[in-house]
């Protein structure tokens, strides 16, 4: 039995089922564990999430920002943007049994000793906290009032957890570490206009994951969303400072990377080259 752990697909079918073949992987035998962001801006974000939907309890996926996006616009929340590729998914035959299913995937897990989760995690936040705040987002986009909570969920502000934050700026917060952080301040104050790699951090913040005594510093994590913190995928250097990116950029030409997880840590990396769907920055 081998544990995988995937970074962001983003609709990149092929790269997928190569990286497949190239670990050999058996949905009877082995564990894939997603990392958010399986649809939008690669060209098959509908081949992707049937492929992942029939592996059943062999895929395990978190939600990213993408996949959240692509459900508010299922619940007409939102408008497409120009970048989006989502379009074959929304008009198929099969769109309500692929995006009902997506709606109950996990905002953040903690599998063999990992903390998996898409974006980050704040630096006041334990593995167990993290957990219980993820179940409580997981909680809204299963419940009835699915629509309400994605149209309550844009926004900035509040920027900064505090225990004593309800409702939807409790709820919003939340979604944004988990989905959409990458710097923030050594008082967890985050910072959204960022994409730069970790030395382009704004004055006064860090990537989350360098905040000094952070709450989750002896717990490996594995995160994606963040593809500028890998400059050549093909030189990644695995698990550093208790912390794996895995999004090494499939979508933007780069590579789609499988790290093998054991007890001993990262066993190994596997890596597939990716045809480019869209340009960084565009």
């Amino acid at each position: 039995m081998s544990l995988y752990c995937i970074g962001d697909l983003q609709g990149c079918s092929a790269p997928f089922h190569r990286l497949l073949e190239k670990i050999d992987f058996s949905p009877s035998r082995d564990t894939l564990y997603l990392l958010g962001d399986l649809v939008n801006r690669g060209p098959d974000s509908l081949g992707t999430l049937r492929s992942l939907m029939e592996l059943g309890d062999a895929a395990q996926c978190l939600l990213g920002n993408h996949d959240l996006h692509l459900l508010a616009l299922w619940q007409g929340v939102r408008k497409p943007g120009r970048h989006d590729t989502v379009n074959d998914l929304l008009q198929a035959p099969d769109r309500e049994g692929l995006l009902d299913w997506l709606r109950h995937r996990a905002m953040a897990m903690h599998r063999h000793g990992w903390l998996m989760v898409h974006a980050g995690v704040l630096p006041q936040w334990s593995t167990a906290q993290t957990l219980m705040l993820a179940a409580e987002v997981e909680s809204a986009l299963r419940g009835p009032d699915l629509k309400g909570f994605l149209t309550a969920m844009y926004g900035n502000t509040p920027c900064q957890w505090q225990g004593g934050l309800e409702g939807a700026d409790r709820l919003r917060v939340i979604v944004n570490a988990l989905t959409r952080l990458r710097f923030c301040t050594a008082q967890g104050k985050m910072e959204f206009s960022s994409s730069e790699g970790a030395h382009g951090a704004p004055v006064g913040y860090m990537p989350w994951f360098e905040v000094p005594g952070r709450a989750t510093q002896d717990t490996p994590i594995a995160f994606g969303h963040w593809s500028t913190l890998v400059t050549d995928a093909r030189q990644h250097t695995g698990l550093r400072n208790n912390v794996l990116p895995l999004d090494t950029g499939c979508v933007w030409g780069g590579c789609l990377t499988a790290a093998r997880l054991g007890a001993a840590g990262v066993l190994e990396l596997i890596q597939v080259p990716c045809e480019q769907a869209q340009k960084p920055g565009k």
